[in-house]
């Protein structure tokens, strides 16, 4: 049995590419917490969330086995940018179609049964509020501000990638994210939420 908890993503990545299922599997556990936070916390909506998730690694695992993957980057920079695109495609439909919700009484609750964390239970409570107050917070900004803190925070992008994902400049994407810590921190004192 291989022990694929000592292996680097890439080394996962080049397994699976020669057949070996249980290195994907190792992939999956190890990203399926923060690619599923990430999805819901933009889409608010469980269902939708699940099937942008599966939509993401089955793309992947496509890819992979195509023999298409050529990342030079991280595996958890491209995954997230697979999700990315797929949120993008998922409020493109919906913006056709017309149903895009605007229901403030949508409570966003990003940590509904998922786990990101091993730490103790009193730990994993402060964390699990101080990042719902965060994306309540994030709710309250601009798009493009609250574009780039997601990007960066919850994707692990770099600013270039930002850059690049958003047709913009990286002073934009830097100023952008400057912009979006200066109207946290604001809000956040307006509404007595410590951020730490």
């Amino acid at each position: 049995m291989i022990n694929t908890k000592s292996m680097t993503d890439d080394e996962l990545v080049k397994l699976y590419e020669g057949g070996v299922n249980e290195a994907f599997d190792a992939l999956l556990m190890r990203h399926k917490d923060k690619v599923f936070a990430n999805i819901y916390m933009a889409v608010r909506d469980k269902d939708i969330a699940n099937d942008i998730f599966q939509d993401t690694f089955i793309k992947a695992i496509c890819t992979i086995k195509q023999g298409r993957y050529t990342e030079q980057g991280k595996f958890s920079s491209w995954i997230m940018r697979i999700a990315h695109n797929l949120i993008i495609d998922q409020f493109r439909t919906e913006k056709a179609e017309n149903t895009v919700s605007n229901d403030e009484d949508d409570e966003l609750n990003l940590f509904d049964n998922v786990r990101l964390y091993d730490d103790n239970v009193e730990d994993t409570m402060i964390r699990e509020q101080v990042y719902e107050d965060v994306v309540r917070l994030m709710n309250h900004l601009p798009e493009n501000q609250r574009e780039v803190l997601r990007m960066r925070f919850f994707e692990d992008l770099s600013f270039k990638e930002i850059a690049d994902a958003t047709g913009v400049s990286i002073n934009t994407a830097l100023g952008r994210m400057r912009y979006a810590i200066m109207n946290l921190r604001k809000l956040a004192e307006v509404n007595d939420i410590s951020l730490c």
